[in-house]
């Protein structure tokens, strides 16, 4: 077995080279933070191997994924508007995650400031994610796309330590100490 130490982010890249375009944006951010803020830190499993870019052959980029996941601790997806609309790539990354890695997700919502209801947010989901949480194949927090959550997060979830549920938030409490609330 692999050596767990990574975040494995996954996005929807929405075939767009334009960085700002997608939720490239939200991926770029994450890497901004970790360079800016030393108590911003998780090891990027992307970082982990060698690039693969767009134009690879499907089962090259698959094989890179595949190799990504192996080497995380857990699952970080960035939900944005468009994510649900991912039928390749995200759905691919998740179920392999939850079933084959046995990780934890935690689902970062883009344009949210808090989140106490995760399932009033399954209109966002991807279809793999919905069966996930449904079956509760593994367990998954649901956060907004804020620095200190997905810290907060990704220090404390990994292979060994899941979240309880599918469907686990943070509380209002946890929301004041960040200053979101």
């Amino acid at each position: 077995m692999a050596y767990r130490s990574g975040t494995y982010i996954a996005f929807h890249a929405n075939g767009e080279q334009d960085p700002s375009a997608s939720d490239m944006k939200y991926y770029l951010t994450l890497k901004m933070w970790k360079i800016r803020d030393d108590d911003f830190s998780f090891v990027n499993s992307h970082e982990k191997t060698g690039a693969v870019r767009d134009s690879s052959k499907k089962e090259t980029l698959r094989r890179a994924l595949i190799s990504r996941m192996n080497n995380s601790k857990h699952l970080l997806l960035i939900i944005g508007s468009t994510t649900k609309l991912d039928k390749d790539w995200v759905p691919f990354e998740i179920k392999y995650a939850a079933e084959e890695c046995k990780i934890p997700i935690i689902v970062a919502y883009a344009d949210y400031k808090k989140i106490m209801a995760p399932a009033e947010l399954s209109h966002l989901w991807p279809e793999e994610l919905l069966k996930v949480i449904n079956n509760q194949t593994v367990g998954v927090i649901h956060i907004p796309f804020k620095k200190e959550p997905i810290a907060d997060a990704i220090s404390q979830f990994d292979m060994n330590n899941h979240p309880k549920t599918s469907l686990n938030y943070y509380s209002k409490e946890a929301y004041v100490q960040w200053g979101l609330y």
